[in-house]
């Protein structure tokens, strides 16, 4: 496996075409005598584009690492840390797949500008969905009654990278929606750097709100609730997908047939993010990904 850090694409504010091998080779590499067999049959490496930070996008990257590896297709894994430049990226066919992509809703916008050079090749999980959170011991339960208590919270909601779906739709239509765009401002910055906050405000039993969403992890390490959202301004319940470049289940079927097969529940999907993220860690990805498929055999295609 081969890790790239692509944070320098940033820096540009857009995506540079990457130098990358298989799949995303494109359309020149078809045989014009067998309408594009030979691109199917070199396709021996794919390349998946995802954001570490979103550990959805973290833990099935992993999970498809195992299954197209043990299918003998080589993975090559390119992380990088916003959201546009890994859409502009899959429609350059600088990446094959973005593991696990949120484009009903929360990178709607993104699909607009990008969608005729995506191809769906499925969704995996079916329950996503953005929230507005604070920990248990704050004393309010719905997104409405942050109305009149800014002073409690500094006037802050401390949210995830700019670029992120979750950061437009706090922004663009929660904050006015509830009449709170004069009274709080959304701080961004990244995952990371939240859940930094989020951990020491928790330690302090300080107030604090925060962005999040369904599923994460840090919905279980944290002793955090979601607020009752009346106005629906967060958006209702997403799937989860699988994304490929323009014709990658043309150049890559067997791959894009498996999958198109994976289908997560709650329960799956909560325990592979789990030993991903929490019980094995950073390093250690492959391991956590061979004992959940040890745990749920019947969860992913097999491969016989």
């Amino acid at each position: 496996m081969k890790k790239k850090h692509l944070t320098g694409i940033l820096a540009f504010g857009a995506a540079a075409t990457l130098t990358l091998a298989g799949c995303a080779g494109g359309s020149d590499d078809a045989d014009p005598a067998t309408g594009g067999d030979a691109a199917a049959e070199n396709c021996d490496t794919i390349t998946l584009g995802f954001l570490p930070s979103w550990t959805d996008g973290l833990s099935t990257a992993y999970l498809l690492e195992n299954l197209l590896g043990e299918r003998g297709i080589d993975v090559e894994m390119e992380t990088l840390t916003e959201a546009g430049p890994l859409y502009t990226g899959l429609a350059q066919g600088d990446v094959d797949i973005y593991p696990s992509a949120w484009p009903e809703l929360t990178h709607a916008s993104y699909m607009e500008e990008y969608g005729d050079d995506i191809e769906d090749l499925g969704a995996y999980y079916d329950n996503a969905k953005l929230t507005i959170a604070v920990p248990s011991y704050v004393d309010i339960d719905s997104i409405e009654d942050l109305e009149g208590n800014a002073d409690r919270f500094g006037g802050r909601i401390v949210g995830i990278e700019p670029g992120a779906g979750l950061t437009a739709q706090t922004q663009d239509s929660m904050l006015p929606e509830y009449g709170l765009d004069g009274d709080y401002e959304l701080v961004t910055s990244s995952t990371a750097a939240m859940l930094a906050e989020l951990d020491a405000a928790i330690a302090a039993e300080e107030d604090i709100v925060v962005t999040l969403w369904r599923p994460f992890w840090a919905n279980d390490a944290y002793d955090v609730k979601d607020l009752e959202d009346p106005m629906g301004a967060m958006g209702e319940a997403e799937a989860l997908h699988f994304l490929g470049t323009a014709g990658f289940s043309d150049r890559c079927a067997e791959a894009a047939e498996l999958i198109g097969e994976i289908q997560l529940n709650d329960e799956q999907y909560g325990a592979l993010e789990d030993l991903v993220v929490n019980e094995y860690g950073e390093g250690r990805e492959a391991e956590a990904v061979e004992a959940w498929l040890e745990q749920y055999t019947d969860a992913v295609p097999s491969n016989s």
